[in-house]
């Protein structure tokens, strides 16, 4: 009897967690969430739609007239690491992150609803071929976008802290990584 309690209760336990596992009002809420920081200057200066970076809370386009170039980090001869080195500069002026450059103009979000934005994400041709786990782990882990809640000088941090928008990430992709409509 007690081995089929405790069975009961194992079952019990994972029912939640297996309902969480395709939940699309739940993913769709979590990605709300994310989409706040996204959606933020920290986000759209770099995943741009334009041949130039932008900076500032304003997003203006980046100083010194910086292009784009063919590989996202800017041209042969003034490349985006020539100024933006592994860290914020001492006097957090130039900002700065491990392997600073532009997302890939597939990867621009200007303009996008929330729903648009979570379908862009999610396409394979246009996300370098990542899966949810990837995207997970980049929006997680990778040093340049953890460089948000650190941005130095008078800059602002995105809308949630950086542990709630890691948990609405996973969240999301916990239950299912539904976008919103």
């Amino acid at each position: 009897m007690k081995a089929l309690l405790a069975v009961c209760w194992t079952l019990a336990a994972a029912l939640p967690a297996a309902r969480a596992a395709n939940d699309p009002a739940a993913s769709r809420q979590a990605f709300g969430e994310a989409a706040r920081v996204l959606q933020s200057p920290r986000c759209l200066n770099c995943h741009t739609v334009t041949d130039f970076p932008r900076q500032g809370d304003d997003r203006h386009p980046h100083a010194q007239m910086i292009k784009r170039g063919p590989a996202g980090m800017g041209h042969p001869s003034l490349m985006c690491l020539a100024c933006h080195q592994a860290a914020n500069s001492a006097d957090g002026a130039v900002p700065g992150a491990p392997n600073w450059h532009l997302a890939p103009l597939s990867m621009g979000w200007e303009g996008l609803s929330a729903g648009q934005m979570c379908r862009k994400l999610l396409d394979r041709n246009q996300n370098g071929n990542r899966g949810v786990p990837e995207l997970v782990a980049h929006m997680t882990t990778d040093p340049l976008v953890q460089w948000a809640w650190h941005p130095g000088g008078k800059r602002e941090t995105p809308p949630l802290s950086q542990r709630d928008f890691h948990d609405a990430v996973r969240r999301w992709a916990d239950a299912g990584a539904y976008c919103p409509k």
